[in-house]
């Protein structure tokens, strides 16, 4: 992702927590901060250590990251998402992951 798609910053994760709303289903929850002022949309990633070792998280970051990816055109613009992966997410491949994502992105109202 280009760099202007990324949430990297502590201050920017905590502005997502505390002022935005939340979705979520069992694998992941994500936080939703309107920015209208931006003109696209930010994702920020969290995966945490109790899921797995370092290559587990790198994979699921690159899994979701990719998910984003191939949604771009349907995604809603001028918002932050700070995506948080749960423990079932480190047994499930690409496919899984990307029908979980897609359908808590519905559930948010993130889809166009």
């Amino acid at each position: 992702m280009k760099k202007g798609y990324r949430i990297k910053k502590n201050v920017e994760f905590q502005a997502a927590f505390k002022r935005g709303y939340s979705v979520a289903n069992r694998q992941f929850v994500i936080y939703i901060l309107k920015k209208e002022q931006q003109g696209n949309f930010r994702i920020g990633l969290s995966v945490s250590k109790k899921i797995g070792n370092a290559v587990t998280r790198n994979q699921i970051k690159r899994y979701i990251r990719q998910v984003f990816h191939e949604l771009h055109d349907e995604i809603k613009c001028g918002k932050d998402y700070v995506i948080i992966a749960r423990k079932p997410v480190a047994e499930m491949d690409f496919h899984q992951v990307k029908k979980s994502l897609q359908h808590v992105l519905r559930l948010g109202k993130i889809l166009k």
